[in-house]
């Protein structure tokens, strides 16, 4: 009875994957294997939101390996979307033991999958939901940046709304808005349907203060989720000017996502070679080494500080 019920609760609050199709969501269209790569990322991610929330146990997400490496990251951000929105809803710590458990590989996706569900609960049951890492939870307000961006596409990309949130409720200052910022930037890619122009021009919208965090997020979305030709890729260096420190940083981000969960693809090393100049275990590196003797929160996080270390590196 307990498993039936757990399947009616996953076929209720399961999105339909037509929502993810490019179509629906009015997104450009660089050509039809761009198109299926972009909407197989959505697939794969209500696949692993799915599997969250009709699971008993740990065993029943572990089949996300199954899933094709290129996408399998994707899958286990939708996971940590599922567990946290039950843990919004009814409690239960399943964020915190997925996070420490199989989880963990996929830690960064993992935060980001958090704030997907961040923008489907109230806000008062964004404590319900474990979010314990002081340095990842900014990944949080990324994931909720990209549910904006990627949603109200209308709102947040084409009109370049503002609408920062009082979180993490410990940290003054402004930095919630520019993690949003990243997340933004980072769904842009998907808006642009991976194409360089479309995705530099959508950018150039923006207020000029806002570009740094944009371009960062695209780097990380060109890296990640990939899409682009290695002509399309140095295209997208080029537009990216004097961002392009902030590109290799989330270029880089990437990489060491990829490399932490073991999934690497073909893509990954043509991504970090045209914007950070070297192989993703270099670019992976350099975010471990600027990790060390961060600086506690204060007006500017340490995770900000993390950042503006990995760009310099890259300058």
């Amino acid at each position: 009875m307990a498993g039936l019920w757990r399947s009616i609760r996953a076929q209720l609050i399961t999105p339909d994957t037509a929502e993810t199709t490019m179509s629906r969501r009015g997104f450009h269209v660089k050509d039809e294997p761009t198109r299926h790569r972009l909407e197989s990322v959505g697939a794969s991610f209500l696949t692993g939101f799915r599997a969250a929330v009709e699971a008993r146990d740990e065993a029943d997400i572990g089949r996300l390996d199954l899933i094709e490496r290129q996408f399998r990251g994707f899958a286990y951000e939708g996971a940590a979307m599922g567990y946290a929105v039950l843990d919004g809803v009814t409690g239960g710590g399943r964020t915190a033991r997925f996070l420490t458990g199989v989880g963990a590989p996929h830690i960064y996706m993992a935060y980001v999958g958090i704030g997907w569900a961040y923008a489907k609960l109230p806000r008062w049951r964004w404590r319900a939901v474990a979010a314990p890492d002081p340095l990842l939870r900014w990944l949080v307000l990324d994931g909720l940046g990209f549910y904006r961006a990627y949603f109200e596409t209308d709102r947040f990309v084409r009109r370049q709304a503002v609408a920062p949130v009082p979180w993490p409720p410990d940290v003054p200052g402004d930095y919630p808005r520019r993690a949003l910022d990243q997340g933004i930037g980072r769904a842009s890619w998907f808006v642009a349907g991976a194409d360089p122009d479309v995705a530099a021009e959508l950018i150039g919208r923006f207020e000029t203060e806002r570009h740094g965090d944009l371009w960062s997020g695209m780097g990380l979305a060109a890296t990640y989720a990939g899409g682009a030709n290695p002509d399309d890729l140095k295209k997208l260096y080029v537009h990216a000017g004097r961002y392009r420190p902030q590109l290799a940083q989330g270029s880089a981000f990437a990489a060491q996502a990829r490399l932490r969960a073991g999934l690497v693809t073909e893509h990954t090393p043509l991504a970090t070679d045209v914007f950070c100049g070297c192989s993703p275990e270099e670019a992976a590196a350099v975010t471990d080494r600027a990790r060390d003797d961060l600086p506690p929160d204060g007006t500017e996080p340490a995770y900000e500080v993390w950042r503006q270390r990995i760009q310099a590196q890259f300058a």
